[in-house]
């Protein structure tokens, strides 16, 4: 069962074979808009000094938005502490079941 308060948002896949029209400077990767897939894939191309941990840089993961962003990350791993990823956006990466899950919540 899902955890109250989450709504399925995408999947992330590594890839390195891909070109990418979106940069994102702080996190040192490019991706793709995933609002613009059939089946909601976001693709990431990580550049090879990015900080992003191994576990999201090597495997999928799956992302949700969340109402509450910190109760979500609530008794997990955190991988990547919240950040804004755009206007009105906040994600943070936590891990789950030795997969990396990103929480996204709009402000």
């Amino acid at each position: 069962m899902l955890k109250p308060g989450l709504r399925f948002s995408h999947i992330g896949i590594p890839t390195q074979d891909r070109d990418l029209p979106i940069y994102l400077e702080g996190c040192k990767v490019a991706i793709n808009d995933f609002n613009d897939e059939p089946f909601a894939v976001e693709w990431l191309k990580f550049d090879a000094d990015s900080e992003f941990p191994e576990i999201l840089q090597k495997r999928a993961h799956v992302a949700y938005e969340c109402d509450d962003l910190e109760a979500a990350m609530a008794g997990y791993k955190v991988l990547v502490e919240p950040f804004e990823a755009g206007p009105g956006l906040r994600c943070a990466f936590i891990e789950a079941d030795g997969y990396g899950v990103e929480l996204m919540q709009r402000f």
